[in-house]
């Protein structure tokens, strides 16, 4: 008590010591204490509610014992009156034994005499009422063979009251009445008989079904009263009970299962679609028995039997048993694919299980699933497994036809547009769409893996189609005459990149609810760039080729002298953008700036390998004049052929380096040439050096001072301007030697 008390008195000091830790802060000291005050005065409250409450519970559990502990009294003295009572009756109960026996014997003589009458005319009854079970007059004859039982199982009752030890007596009742069971026997097989054809039997003569279900129900009735006879004095009668209702159940069980089995009336070997007959068959038939029992035959049992939920799981359980045997079966993939198609959709829809007319008895929402999930993952696993053994062949297949078009004499196919085209992307997207609608048809999870599986094999199939386009440009090298149609075909294997881009792009909008890139979009996307813009590459090589003549007259003695060489550069360069124009966009763009690019840097490749060195000003001011002349061809068929796109960044430098030539005043050359620095600051030192040799009159002190006074001052280059000069290589004296060899031999 005393350690609770120094914790408290601490625990107030450290809250004042808290509370009053400024000078302005005594002010408040009666607003604080007032403030305590109140909240122990709750706390204070608060315990003792608390208190009173734990004392009113005690004061009540303790006047409940009290309560109980009278009870408990009360009924101890009732029991001690019970078992006084019941030892002064002992003797009065022994006394009354003869009257007891006088009652047996009595009862027996009442039994005999009531069933006199049937114990001397059982021959003349059972031969009746077999009559009238041949007759089909079913009710009748169960009403004598129920008389006929009484009478036995009376007679063995007595008899076994009076002596159950007298097996002769039972006997003797037995075999006189033994044709009674066989009567049973028959009747039965005439009630199963009917069961077997409920279903039609309830659309022709309903009345004959009702007699049945009533029979079942006496013989339900009976079989009850035996077994609660039996729990009383441990007598049974022959034969009893006889489960006539467990075992209609059994027989409409292997009726709904015989109408299931006999769907199948064709194989894989006799027809193809055999499957999707055989699932078409089965949800007429069950649709069509579901709608007889709900309308007619429920109407034809009583409704604590709920016939039709009981017909609705007996159809239920004969179908997933099929289905599964199914299943089982080796499958192919389009079967596969019909099987749970039906299962996981059919089933449920409107055409079977959801059909209208067999609501509300029937909620498709509570439908157990036909197969289990481990099937179902099963038979998907088998699909994909196939499907994409199946898809790599049929791209396979796909990418070898759509080479031996490359080969033909005649150009390829033209769409709406004009643009090249082969039928490569059309044939694959549409295997893609007819595999996706088939998985679209199962569940929306799956539809997406097959999406995912498609994409996954466009990839590889994209790398494939890559290496091919490489093997057709290096086969066209080895004889540039053939193919014929070379550069059309390598034109629609541009094209066809970007139709694949849109095609891949609608696939995922249609089939695809998630917006996220998949692991496999960069690779398509890299792979149909990388193809695209390869196929530019190998065109403008195949362009190239045919200038390189051309290209090797420029800056020559030759071309100052007047050679054509630029014009026809341009003319080729022209012709074979009119085919060019069948690349689409951004391709044919993208190309006509890299040859644009080409141009001017072949062009400077031939000013900077210095072919020509200038005698005289009167040559530089003509090669000058030229060079303006060829720049600004260049410009206009680039510009031209760029729909009017800004194209002077690439032919000025051609200008620039023209008016380097073109100073009469050597002593200007260092402003010219920091003016072409300050434009292109690309160009480096050698290029300068080359530019000056060709000139052909500035003094090695001249070129020493320019060159570093610009190094000095050289100004940064720019990253949004496209470089001229980076790709340009100045030949060094070795070089340029074993370039001139092959022409000297030549």
């Amino acid at each position: 008590m005393e350690e609770t008390n120094r914790e408290a008195v601490a625990t107030a000091v450290q809250r004042v010591a808290g509370m009053i830790q400024r000078s302005d802060q005594l002010d408040k000291v009666e607003q604080y204490r007032r403030r305590e005050a109140r909240k122990k005065g709750s706390v204070e409250a608060r315990l003792k509610a608390a208190i009173q409450s734990q004392l009113d519970g005690v004061r009540t559990g303790l006047t409940q014992l009290h309560n109980a502990l009278c009870d408990v009294k009360d009924i101890q003295n009732s029991l001690a009156d019970v078992s006084k009572d019941w030892r002064q009756s002992i003797n009065t109960i022994e006394n009354l034994k003869d009257v007891k026996d006088a009652v047996v014997q009595h009862s027996q003589l009442a039994s005999a005499v009531e069933n006199l009458k049937n114990i001397f005319s059982v021959p003349e009854i059972v031969r009746e009422t077999h009559d009238l079970i041949e007759q089909g007059e079913l009710l009748q004859a169960h009403r004598r063979l129920i008389d006929l039982e009484c009478s036995r199982d009376d007679l063995m009752y007595e008899q076994y009251r009076m002596d159950s030890k007298n097996t002769h007596d039972m006997n003797l009742i037995r075999a006189y009445f033994g044709q009674v069971q066989g009567l049973s026997d028959e009747l039965a097989k005439q009630l199963w008989m009917v069961l077997q054809r409920a279903l039609v039997t309830v659309r022709c003569d309903p009345t004959m079904l009702v007699s049945v279900v009533r029979i079942i129900e006496r013989e339900e009735k009976v079989d009850r009263r035996m077994l609660d006879r039996k729990k009383q004095t441990g007598f049974i009668p022959p034969g009893r009970p006889k489960c006539w209702k467990s075992r209609m159940n059994q027989v409409l069980e292997g009726t709904v299962s015989g109408r299931i089995e006999s769907t199948q009336s064709e194989t894989r070997d006799s027809d193809k679609m055999w499957l999707v007959r055989l699932l078409e068959i089965t949800r007429k038939y069950v649709l069509d028995d579901l709608i007889v029992v709900k309308n007619m035959m429920v109407q034809c049992f009583p409704p604590h039997y709920n016939t039709f939920q009981l017909f609705f799981d007996l159809y239920h359980r004969a179908l997933s048993a099929r289905i599964q045997e199914l299943a089982a079966e080796d499958l192919e993939a389009n079967e596969i694919v019909s099987l749970l198609t039906w299962v996981l959709n059919t089933y449920q829809s409107e055409e079977m299980m959801g059909h209208p007319d067999l609501y509300p008895e029937c909620d498709k929402n509570q439908l157990e699933p036909l197969l289990p999930q481990e099937m179902v993952d099963i038979l998907l696993g088998k699909y994909m497994q196939t499907f994409t053994s199946n898809i790599t062949g049929w791209l396979r297949k796909a990418l070898e036809t759509d080479k031996k078009d490359w080969q033909k004499d005649t150009e390829p196919e033209a769409d709406q547009d004009g643009y090249y085209q082969t039928t490569l992307p059309a044939i694959v997207f549409q295997m893609f769409e007819q595999n996706l609608q088939v998985a679209a048809q199962i569940n929306e999870s799956f539809k997406e893996q097959v999406l995912r599986l498609c994409l996954k094999q466009m990839t590889s199939f994209l790398v494939r189609y890559r290496d091919e386009a490489i093997a057709y440009k290096e086969e066209h090298l080895k004889d540039r005459q053939l193919p014929q149609c070379y550069v059309q075909y390598m034109i629609a294997i541009i094209n066809n990149c970007q139709t694949f881009k849109e095609s891949i792009n609608s696939l995922k909008r249609k089939y695809s609810k998630s917006t996220e890139p998949t692991q496999n979009d960069a690779q398509i996307e890299k792979t149909l760039n990388e193809v695209a813009k390869e196929g530019c590459q190998f065109l403008l090589d195949e362009v190239f080729l045919d200038l390189d003549n051309h290209l090797n007259d420029l800056l020559t003695r030759k071309w100052l002298t007047g050679s054509h060489a630029v014009d026809t550069i341009c003319v080729t360069v022209e012709d074979y953008f009119n085919d060019f124009a069948k690349i689409k966009k951004p391709n044919n763009q993208e190309m006509t700036t890299e040859a644009h690019r080409r141009v001017v840097v072949e062009y400077l490749k031939a000013v900077m390998q210095k072919r020509i060195t200038f005698k005289n000003a009167e040559e530089r001011k003509e090669g000058a004049e030229r060079m303006i002349k060829e720049a600004e061809q260049f410009n206009y068929l680039f510009k031209k052929l760029s729909a009017g796109e800004d194209t002077d960044w690439l032919c000025g430098s051609i200008t620039a380096i023209a008016e380097v030539f073109k100073l009469t005043d050597p002593s200007l050359l260092y402003l010219e040439v920091s003016t072409l620095v300050s434009k292109y600051p690309d160009i480096r030192e050698e290029h300068i050096l080359a530019l000056l040799a060709v000139r052909g009159d500035a003094t090695r002190d001249m070129r020493q001072m320019i060159v570093e006074t610009l190094s000095q001052s050289k100004p940064s280059f720019s990253t949004n301007s496209t470089p001229v000069f980076r790709d340009i290589t100045v030949p060094t004296i070795a070089t340029m030697t074993a370039m001139a060899v092959p022409k000297l031999l030549k």
